[in-house]
């Protein structure tokens, strides 16, 4: 297959261009500013790329199978503090970005894309979100080390959820366990729907290797077209 992925050079995108090429497939990686990569491995095309353009998104698609959008204001693998403070000032920038993505596979339907979204968006009870409660939310984000000022951005990854479900293209929304972090790939875990997947603990927990594996198994076999998925242990 030919994936594209955007954010690339991120925490999560990198791990799922790193699976895609072990898995033998073509990867186009978008980034901002390619001049910062350095580049030595077989199958894989660097293009530089603004998500929240349409129309530049649009020139990207030909060719490309499935388009996997891990999309961050900033760059939270190389600080994360100013991701969080970007994401807290302009939270609407995830549904905007979905919005463009969306306009921009109006003319390459064939195209599918996969959002790698948040976990905020999960149910916590049947019928209650996790970002619509802020005792859950303050909870989960005093528990992760984030500022509660970070519920603006969890609330704009559920905005984005939002403007997918409206269209009728082949979309699919990935939301991480909770807590996500570099780890092991072990190629284990267990798939959700719309509640998160809690291990005996009790605890949303995935590593960023496994979350990977997950992303281009969807892309390999789609299950959630125009559904939301996630996983966790």
């Amino acid at each position: 297959m030919h994936i594209g992925v955007i954010g690339a050079t991120g925490t999560i995108g990198s791990r799922v261009v790193a699976e895609a090429l072990g898995r033998g497939h073509h990867v186009t990686a978008f980034t901002r500013d390619i001049t910062r990569v350095h580049e030595g491995r077989d199958h894989i095309t660097w293009k530089s790329l603004d998500v929240l353009d349409a129309a530049d998104i649009a020139t990207a698609l030909p060719g490309l199978d499935v388009l996997i959008s891990g999309f961050q204001p900033g760059n939270a693998a190389n600080d994360i503090a100013d991701t969080v403070e970007r994401s807290v000032a302009d939270p609407t920038v995830f549904a905007t970005a979905a919005g463009a993505l969306l306009k921009a596979l109006e003319s390459h339907p064939r195209t599918r894309l996969i959002v790698i979204g948040g976990a905020g968006s999960l149910e916590v009870e049947p019928g209650l979100v996790h970002a619509d409660s802020d005792e859950h939310l303050h909870a989960s984000l005093d528990q992760l080390g984030l500022p509660r000022t970070y519920a603006a951005a969890v609330r704009g990854h559920r905005d984005a959820l939002n403007v997918l479900r409206t269209s009728n293209r082949s979309w699919t929304y990935f939301s991480p366990a909770e807590d996500i972090t570099p780890g092991e790939r072990t190629g284990r875990f267990r798939i959700g729907g719309d509640q998160p997947v809690l291990d005996a603990d009790g605890r949303s927990r995935i590593s960023v290797e496994d979350a990977a594996v997950a992303l281009v198994d969807e892309a390999e076999l789609p299950r959630f077209v125009q559904r939301r998925f996630t996983i966790g242990y």
